[in-house]
């Protein structure tokens, strides 16, 4: 990564570790380095760390000599993120949030805007690489953030850098170290994109009204109860009472939910059959290449439904690029949740993906 002249990289940043290594190495690479930091959405009434946050992206803009401004977008923010996966969740879906704050905010407004103001790229600190105009998995799998990237389009992949995508997490907290970053010892933020720590359900309870209703086992007895199915995914394990377990018995998973009854029904085996399915139907895609040209019911492919999922094998066993559809069938059973994101690879290409059905 050097830039053959001078040309401008508008990069956001955080305040953690992996953007501002990426904007040490791409001031080290030659380019002029503008600093971003994007201002998200404060729910009120919620502890929200966005200045402290700021102030963190300051010190190492600082540090490197290179100005950061702020790009309000909290409006964008909550009409197109936060308002979406209030709506998904009401619709009894799981929705990422992630995912749609990649769309729409960092590679969308912020994208949008920074093209309009001169850009020659757009750098951000994910764990995702760009190889030969083709989306690429990062050095290191397990940090690997592709599967919350599948929405780019593909026209933007000429003008977007990443510039830790070819170090693994330690040797990114070693540059940290070299470059005497103030972020070099910072441990990372976990939360909702960008606005920090919060917890989904409580935030959800003040959207969506409690509902009481029955939690029942794979018989359809009830053996407990729930304050509300909107409120629960496949696979969890937490949150709802069960009256009839004895203390020796193994934790409950859920397994499938009933809306209009408001019902959850649970097993004891975490990967019930109830819940798994070969095929799983896709819907809202993006495709970064050419399906079509790689045959796509002959050729097997390998997809995730979740992230960090090892990657399973499987096939295309229909496309409708028009309506934006697909169907993709697994060599083995999945526990596919409706909202999340299925995304396709072929070897380390990341192809694209859409919303599980």
């Amino acid at each position: 990564m050097s830039a053959k002249k001078q040309q401008r990289v508008f990069i956001g940043m955080s305040g953690g570790v992996d953007s501002s290594v990426s904007a040490a190495l791409l001031k080290q690479a030659g380019y002029e380095v503008i600093g971003v930091f994007i201002r998200v959405w404060e729910p009120a009434g919620f502890v929200c760390n966005w200045r402290e946050e700021r102030r963190w992206a300051r010190r190492v803009a600082a540090h490197l000599d290179i100005p950061l401004l702020t790009l309000d977008l909290s409006k964008e923010y909550k009409q197109r993120v936060v308002d979406y996966f209030i709506s998904e969740y009401k619709a009894g879906r799981t929705p990422n949030p992630d995912v749609m704050c990649n769309k729409h905010i960092k590679f969308g407004v912020f994208y949008d805007w920074a093209m309009k103001h001169g850009a020659d790229f757009v750098a951000t600190g994910h764990y995702s690489q760009i190889i030969k105009n083709e989306f690429t998995v990062s050095k290191d799998k397990e940090k690997d953030q592709t599967y919350f990237l599948w929405n780019l389009e593909a026209e933007q992949l000429p003008k977007i850098l990443f510039p830790i995508g070819k170090y693994t997490k330690p040797e990114v907290r070693k540059l940290a170290t070299k470059f005497k970053l103030p972020t070099a010892l910072k441990k990372d933020s976990q939360g909702l994109c960008f606005v920090g720590k919060i917890d989904f359900k409580d935030f959800l309870k003040r959207e969506i009204n409690e509902k009481r209703g029955d939690v029942l086992d794979e018989q359809g007895n009830i053996i407990g109860h729930h304050d509300g199915v909107t409120f629960f995914t496949l696979g969890e394990r937490h949150g709802f009472e069960i009256t009839t377990k004895s203390p020796d018995e193994k934790p409950y998973y859920i397994i499938a939910k009933d809306l209009k009854k408001n019902t959850l029904t649970v097993s004891d085996k975490a990967y019930s059959i109830r819940a798994e399915k070969l095929e799983v139907r896709i819907e809202k895609t993006n495709w970064l290449a050419n399906l079509t040209k790689a045959s796509p019911r002959s050729k097997t492919f390998l997809g995730r439904v979740r992230y960090r999922q090892p990657l399973q094998k499987c096939q295309v066993t229909s496309l409708d690029l028009k309506k934006g559809e697909a169907t993709i069938t697994f060599n083995q059973p999945q526990i596919a949740v409706p909202g999340q994101s299925l995304v396709l690879y072929d070897k380390d290409i990341c192809l694209g993906g859409g919303i599980i059905a």
